[in-house]
């Protein structure tokens, strides 16, 4: 039990559902492209198969992010967008470059011979899961209202906020 609370188990934060969530979404959008390659195959070429699912991923990510994780953001759709498609692009290069990193360097360093592409893949795809999710936080998702205060300022405070110097003594 929960001290306090009367329940069972463990409570997790709004952050941490927020974060559970949005790995659910990137989870089902995956998959959806994932599944969605296979179908554009029957009709396209492989390569061109693969553009539509991850066109098709993308755009599940960003409905669904949108409706079920960040579902407070007031920003314009397309403002939450561009940032989607930029943070996804830095996303990639994440990928490819933790992907290569540890395929070409740090794995024949350990003597690691099992797969190693597919470890290299499998943690280049996963770093950049928590770097996204802050990223589109922080950029893509962002609260409007917040993104217009003084940033410089401290909490509870706006740029045109002045301290008054202190004479009491």
């Amino acid at each position: 039990m929960n001290p306090g609370t009367g329940s069972p188990g463990r409570r997790f934060t709004t952050g941490q559902v927020r974060f559970l969530k949005f790995v659910a979404v990137g989870g089902f959008a995956a998959a959806l492209n994932f599944g969605s390659r296979i179908g554009f195959s029957t009709y396209f070429p492989f390569s061109i198969a693969i553009i539509l699912a991850y066109l098709v991923g993308m755009g599940t990510a960003f409905v669904l992010n949108r409706l079920l994780v960040f579902h407070d953001s007031r920003g314009p759709v397309l403002v939450q967008a561009s940032w989607f498609i930029a943070v996804n692009v830095f996303a990639v290069a994440q990928t490819l470059a933790i992907s290569l990193l540890l395929a070409r360097w740090l794995l024949p360093a350990m003597m690691w011979h099992w797969h190693p592409e597919l470890l290299a893949h499998a943690a280049g795809v996963a770093v950049p899961v928590v770097t996204s999710y802050f990223g589109h936080k922080r950029f893509s998702f962002r609260n409007h209202a917040d993104s217009t205060a003084d940033r410089s300022s401290p909490p509870g405070r706006d740029s045109k906020t002045t301290l008054k110097k202190d004479t009491s003594r």
